[in-house]
């Protein structure tokens, strides 16, 4: 990993960034002491999911389209009972 002071970084701060998006690490330091890691950001990638991925797996009862009771319905509302 690479180690670099306050100064340095800010004087090619550009160049630090398109590093890091290369996947690259550094270490900041100030007056040759290390205060911060700047490391890439590992996040997932999207993938779209495809339709119809669950068809067949399960079933909707009737009811499910039924109106739901009051309670239910106050409890989702946040009103007490």
């Amino acid at each position: 990993m690479i180690t670099i002071n306050v100064q340095e970084a800010k004087t090619h701060f550009s160049h630090y960034l398109d590093e890091v998006a290369k996947g690259e690490s550094f270490i900041l330091c100030k007056r040759n002491k290390p205060i911060a890691e700047i490391r890439p950001i590992m996040s997932k990638v999207a993938t779209k999911r495809p339709i119809g991925l669950a068809k067949g797996t399960f079933t909707l009862p009737a009811s499910f389209f039924d109106e739901l009771p009051e309670e239910t319905i106050a409890l989702f509302s946040g009103k007490s009972l």
